[in-house]
């Protein structure tokens, strides 16, 4: 990691985050188990912290036609969004890597930055590490319109 990245990107314990977090990290993992994968077999679950304090929670969802399946991050937001919330603070993202994170796709990111610089938490079902970095570190130049919301 370079010197440039080390304030917006590191990897912290789960044991050392605050207690909000961790739940919002376990609300990840408890999504995943209902990830519907039946062709690449991967689960990823998600959990979204609004701005209020509630939690939502989503899945990837997958379909024979690839491209109308839909990842977890984007689920959580859309159930979030469905229920009249749009101000975020935090996004959770639980996959299964043994080497890596498992990062937002592109167009979660995109997806995501619609509602500003939203914190972002990934981790390993274990929980153990955790990478800690927002939007602006994952998409440093999101498509932007007059419509973007501004927080």
């Amino acid at each position: 990691m370079s010197a440039k990245n080390s304030s917006a990107k590191r990897v912290a314990k789960f044991k050392n985050l605050d207690s909000k977090t961790q739940e919002l990290l376990r609300e990840a993992v408890e999504a995943r188990n209902f990830a519907y994968c039946p062709y690449s077999k991967f689960q990823v679950g998600a959990s979204v912290l609004c701005d209020d304090g509630t939690i939502y929670r989503g899945c990837n969802i997958e379909n024979s036609a690839y491209t109308v399946g839909i990842c977890a991050e984007r689920t959580a937001l859309a159930k979030a969004i469905s229920e009249g919330k749009q101000r975020f603070k935090t996004v959770a993202v639980i996959g299964y890597q043994e080497k890596f994170f498992t990062t937002p796709c592109g167009a979660c990111r995109q997806f995501m930055s619609e509602f500003g610089n939203i914190s972002v938490y990934i981790a390993k079902p274990e929980l153990d590490d955790v990478l800690v970095t927002d939007l602006e570190e994952l998409l440093p130049h999101q498509f932007q319109t007059m419509s973007n919301h501004t927080f």
